[in-house]
């Protein structure tokens, strides 16, 4: 890969693990150099405008990593925004997106306010449904900046397939309602977890799954998330196929950019300085992360002991002399 398409990358990665996202962070680059090795993500993508029309673009990534054609396509949204006001921008033929809000970040920071959203392998068994239909299908909106910025990134599921694996990782058992077993019944079981559940209660989780798949795989006539390959079976030689939204809306051609940032800045102080019904302070999007961010700032990113593991063989195959890796894979969970 070229050293631009590196750089976003590394930071898309070491930003969310030091935001705390850990399912979506360092853990997953020695997944994307394997990616790379096997021919699934291409290393030097040709990306190419298949359709557009002023505001609008669908573009193919040529099998790019997702984090690269996220960030193209976010790029390309601003570019739009900044010339009509708003923009759309679909791409297709991608890969694994990372964390959703790598993307609509990087359209908040421009000054804009950024949407998006990615098609996903199919996981979440639909509303009384018991086998996996849709993806986790996440949807990530960001405005602001500081300690102003509004930053939602969810899962359509009520938790991700990583947090799963994670418990499985560690011997804890799910919580109620985050899974099914192979028969359709809720399991606190990690490895009995056939299905993930919508985000609920009732319907409107599974609603908000398919309008993800709506706009993003039947938009771009992509595969729909049951015809994607899973991250971990994806075939050699073949990219995985998957669409991204990328909506982008100036907020100076609406009631303008001063006005915005007075109102969100309204939006977001009030909603903290709601009263609370516990100990526990009232947050907003982006405010779990944004604290985690500034203590890995202080402290460091820290890491599980087998991220540290994978990290360190990957650091000594490429000799790279990595003593605290070393130090961190000897820790125990």
């Amino acid at each position: 890969m070229d050293d631009d398409a590196c750089a976003l990358v590394a930071d898309a990665l070491v930003e969310t693990s030091a935001r705390g996202v850990t399912t979506h962070g360092l853990r997953l680059l020695p997944g994307y150099l394997d990616d790379l090795a096997r021919g699934v993500a291409n290393p030097r993508p040709k990306f190419e405008t298949i359709r557009e029309s002023g505001p609008s673009a669908l573009l193919d990534a040529d099998a790019a990593l997702g984090v690269v054609a996220g960030l193209t396509g976010a790029r390309e949204a601003v570019r739009r925004a900044a010339e009509y006001g708003v923009a759309a921008v679909l791409v297709r033929n991608s890969n694994h997106f990372a964390a959703a809000s790598i993307h609509s970040r990087a359209m908040s920071r421009a000054g804009m306010v950024g949407w998006a959203m990615t098609s996903a392998s199919s996981r979440v068994a639909p509303h009384q449904g018991r086998d996996p239909l849709l993806g986790t299908n996440p949807i990530s909106v960001a405005a602001g900046n500081g300690d102003h910025e509004f930053a939602l990134d969810m899962a359509t599921s009520q938790v991700c397939l990583g947090e799963v694996r994670e418990r499985g990782r560690r011997g804890r058992s799910l919580d109620p309602g985050w899974a099914l077993d192979p028969y359709g019944r809720d399991t606190r079981d990690p490895a009995r977890a056939a299905a993930l559940t919508p985000l609920g209660p009732g319907h409107k989780g599974q609603g908000l799954g398919m309008v993800v798949t709506l706009l993003t795989a039947a938009l771009a006539d992509a595969p729909l998330d049951w015809q994607l390959d899973h991250i971990e079976w994806a075939q050699a030689g073949e990219g995985r196929k998957v669409a991204h939204f990328l909506l982008c809306l100036d907020p100076a051609r609406f009631a303008g950019r001063d006005a915005f940032a007075e109102r969100l800045r309204d939006l977001v102080d009030t909603t903290r300085n709601a009263p609370a019904a516990s100990a526990a302070a009232v947050r907003c999007p982006g405010d779990p992360e944004r604290h985690r961010e500034r203590e890995a700032a202080r402290d460091g990113i820290p890491l599980d002991p087998d991220t540290a593991r994978a990290l360190y063989v990957l650091a000594r195959d490429h000799d790279i002399d990595a003593p605290g890796l070393r130090d961190a894979a000897r820790r125990t969970p």
